[in-house]
């Protein structure tokens, strides 16, 4: 049996790197939503889920912490990818012949500096990979694609200019997922919990809830909020904390958290990147 681990968009897209890099020995499955990146799993279609929840550049991921809660799937890694820009273009193009880029709304905007310099005009397509595909399709040489080296790798696509992107730390952070829990490693770089949580309806709620990390000398990474359903009163906690909930420092933390949640769910226990110090 192929062990497979699914991510959202075509094959060449960065959620695919992420999945070489994290499990190469992995056949990795291309969905077309979040939604059926987590199914595929849910039904046994695949083993893992590659899901990027944040980047260095644009922020959080619309969608991924509604969904996370609701999946039924467990953390079990991070894994963090440094996003390069390249120019595709078909074998035989030149970079001083290309007049037009196509890539992702959201990539065309980290390359303007070099599209500028070299007075490409950027084209939105709704995938960076996608215009990988395209271009090559196309076969034009006066066109190209700003994506991955490994897009152009699939779509037998040249680079033209290696890593243009303007700034020079784009990252993002990806979360794998299993239908399993797996509380039982202990990381070299140690350990993530993971978890969501809402506070009763009292004063000061959340400032008390957090006093309980504070107290017990556990760092928080993360804390994020988002309203629950569409209310503007129901608002639901994203965090990531450092250490283990058998740890006792941990725990004493986490039970103070308890008693100020009107619901607390644990996502995950996973080992902590080396990439995250």
């Amino acid at each position: 049996m192929t062990h497979r681990i699914a991510f959202q968009g075509e094959p060449g897209a960065y959620s695919h790197e992420a999945c070489r890099n994290a499990r190469p020995e992995m056949e990795a499955l291309p969905c077309r939503a979040f939604e059926d990146v987590i199914e595929a799993v849910r039904s046994g279609e695949a083993e893992l889920a590659m899901l990027p929840v944040e980047n260095t550049t644009y922020g959080r991921v619309a969608d991924i912490h509604r969904l996370l809660p609701h999946s039924g799937l467990h953390i079990v890694d991070e894994a963090f990818v440094r996003v390069h820009i390249n120019l595709l273009g078909v074998p035989g193009a030149r970079l001083q012949d290309i007049e037009e880029a196509h890539s992702h709304l959201v990539l065309l905007p980290q390359c303007e500096g070099f599209l500028k310099k070299h007075g490409i005009r950027g084209r939105v397509s709704s995938d960076n990979a996608r215009a990988a595909r395209e271009v090559a399709a196309m076969g034009d040489p006066k066109t190209a694609a700003l994506a991955s080296e490994l897009a152009g790798e699939i779509y037998g696509l040249e680079v033209l200019a290696r890593h243009i992107e303007d700034q020079g730390n784009n990252t993002t952070r990806f979360l794998i997922m299993s239908r399993e829990a797996d509380e039982t490693r202990r990381g070299k770089y140690g350990m993530i919990t993971s978890f969501v949580f809402q506070v009763r309806n009292i004063p000061a709620a959340l400032y008390k809830a957090m006093g309980g990390f504070a107290t017990n000398g556990v760092n928080m990474t993360k804390l994020e909020s988002y309203m629950v359903d569409g209310s503007f009163t129901a608002t639901q906690f994203y965090a990531d904390i450092e250490g283990h909930p058998e740890d006792d420092n941990v725990k004493l933390a986490m039970d103070e958290l308890s008693y100020f949640t009107a619901n607390l769910e644990i996502l995950g226990v996973y080992p902590a990147a080396r990439e995250r110090g």
